[in-house]
């Protein structure tokens, strides 16, 4: 997520779970934030993606990078 995030300036984070779920927050324009979105149906290379879970919020400006959490 992170790959895809940068090539398209999407900023926020993104981090593993203890029960195995992903959780991220995306800011950036609407159709890139998008295809960052569009891109988590699928995941990186072996992944296994049961549902995605979508709750827009108002944009905040919050982030200046994408990271990921530990």
């Amino acid at each position: 997520m992170k790959d895809i995030a940068e090539k398209k300036n999407v900023t926020g984070w993104v981090r593993n779970l203890q029960d195995k779920r992903v959780e991220a927050v995306l800011e950036g324009q609407d159709s890139d934030v998008d295809l960052v979105i569009e891109w988590s149906y699928v995941g990186p290379p072996n992944a296994i993606v049961d549902n995605v879970e979508i709750i827009n919020e108002n944009y905040k400006s919050e982030f200046s990078k994408f990271e990921i959490l530990i």
